[in-house]
């Protein structure tokens, strides 16, 4: 087998190796990337933020149809369901994607692997699958991603029990779903079917939703589902889930012990997170150490415990987010090339794409009052928005949080129509180290949902002139 050299190797397709291979180009580097599915762009792409927002907004324009057109003087007549229909469109999004990424790695005259990757040590990596190969490259990169968390004693059989993957190509709407995990994507995937008809129940072991977000949004976030026709049960685990013909049977009880119960439903969405994805990488063979979470040990730069292998993405410590990766990919393949780039983990927005959307970036109330840190707040509500009473959209609120010492932003936490695009003049703001006077003192159009965050920088100085 004739063994190929490059300057850098890829191991994995995704957000953030497909990013960290088409930045290593550009900067000159000779660039192959490894990658087993057909489809290029990893979880994302083709199981994950994709395809889950194509299904997210189908289904809010159908939600919008049947409840939101009439006060705007809107009549329709009866709506119809084409699931097939609305299923083929979210997988030409995915296709549309996969040939994007594609047309990159030939502009970029990336060499693509299809199979896996696995590494062998002293810098080379063996690709099995239809075409095996050896690489061998000064650098080599790990972008393998994550993969669903399983619980235990609960078998995903992508059926009546399924995991994301399987929620995103259901062949019909369920009459009822339970969702054990009431986090990001399990809000997300149960909002579509909830939408679309099913009757939804989300099973949270915790006592609130959105644990990791702020607590002021996780219970505006509740009750704004609540309202939408989803139900919660809250501080409770699911011990087993039984598939039988007339669904899924479950067995509950309380987190902090108690009696167990049962409940039935059609569909069983199993979300309660991600792990890193690490099996097959040979990881011990080219002494890649992990840390206690099974994620890949990195320093600051990257580096792994072996010399010439580095880590980014879902794979290593912080949030498992796209855009994170992506960054990531950008900053160590400039790194690479002997630059000085840098990456802020504290101006990273996240988003949950429900409807009213929640955007956060930052710390939480919570995590700066268990940090010591004095910090004052500005709370600016939608329902004092004109914009979002024109658009019948006045749900949520926009929060900031500024450092009463040294008057910068370190937080804004929004749930409201457009939150994800609202919140990214925050994260410029955090980046560049600006103070709440610094957005407020920034002129902003009349009339925009982005005056509500205008006037929470107001209303941290207690001065909001809409309310």
């Amino acid at each position: 087998m004739t063994e190929q050299a490059f300057d850098v190797v890829v191991i994995g397709a995704g957000p953030g190796g497909y990013t960290a291979a088409i930045r290593a180009a550009q900067l000159g580097f000779s660039v192959a990337c490894i990658e087993k599915d057909a489809g290029l762009g990893g979880t994302c792409t083709n199981v994950g933020c994709i395809p889950s927002k194509a299904l997210l907004h189908s289904s809010e324009l159908y939600h919008e149809a049947t409840h939101g057109f009439a006060q705007h003087g809107l009549k329709v007549g009866k709506i119809e369901i084409d699931l097939p229909a609305m299923m083929a469109q979210k997988q030409s999004v995915v296709t549309s994607s996969n040939k994007g990424i594609e047309f990159l790695f030939k502009k970029n005259k990336i060499t693509r692997f299809l199979g896996e990757g696995s590494l062998l040590g002293g810098g080379k990596v063996q690709v099995s699958g239809e075409a095996p190969a050896t690489l061998s490259a000064k650098h080599i990169i790990l972008a393998p991603g994550s993969e669903v968390t399983p619980l235990p004693g609960i078998e995903i059989d992508e059926d009546k029990v399924v995991s994301s993957t399987g929620a995103l190509k259901l062949p019909a709407i369920p009459k009822s779903m339970v969702v054990i995990g009431g986090g990001v994507i399990g809000l997300e995937l149960g909002s579509v079917w909830s939408r679309l008809g099913a009757e939804v129940t989300v099973v949270e072991f915790l006592d609130r939703i959105l644990p990791t977000n702020d607590g002021e949004v996780s219970k505006q976030m509740q009750r704004v589902l609540t309202k939408q026709g989803m139900k919660f049960k809250l501080g409770t685990k699911v011990t087993a889930a039984k598939p039988g013909k007339a669904g899924v049977t479950l067995t509950l009880e309380p987190a902090a012990g108690g009696d167990k119960e049962e409940m039935t439903a059609d569909v069983v969405l199993v979300s309660i997170g991600r792990r890193p994805y690490t099996k097959g990488l040979g990881i011990g063979k080219a002494n890649v150490e992990l840390d206690e979470r099974g994620r890949i040990k990195v320093d600051n730069h990257f580096a792994t415990t072996a010399p010439g292998i580095y880590a980014i993405g879902d794979c290593i410590r912080g949030a498992m987010l796209a855009h994170k990766a992506e960054e990531e990919g950008v900053v160590l393949a400039e790194m690479l090339a002997g630059q000085k780039p840098h990456i802020n983990y504290d101006a990273i927005p996240g988003v949950v794409y429900t409807w009213p959307e929640v955007a956060s970036v930052g710390k939480t109330e919570e995590e700066l009052k268990a940090a010591g840190v004095q910090y004052k707040t500005g709370k600016f509500p939608f329902t004092a928005n004109a914009r979002a009473r024109a658009m019948t959209m006045t749900d949520g609120f926009v929060k900031i949080l500024e450092d009463a010492a040294t008057q910068k932003i370190v937080g804004c936490h929004i749930i409201g129509a457009d939150a994800g695009h609202i919140i990214q003049e925050v994260v410029q703001a955090i980046e560049f180290g600006a103070s709440a006077e610094d957005i407020f003192r920034t002129v902003h159009a009349h009339p925009a949902l982005t005056e509500a965050v205008k006037e929470a920088a107001l209303a941290v100085e207690g001065r909001a002139i809409n309310i």
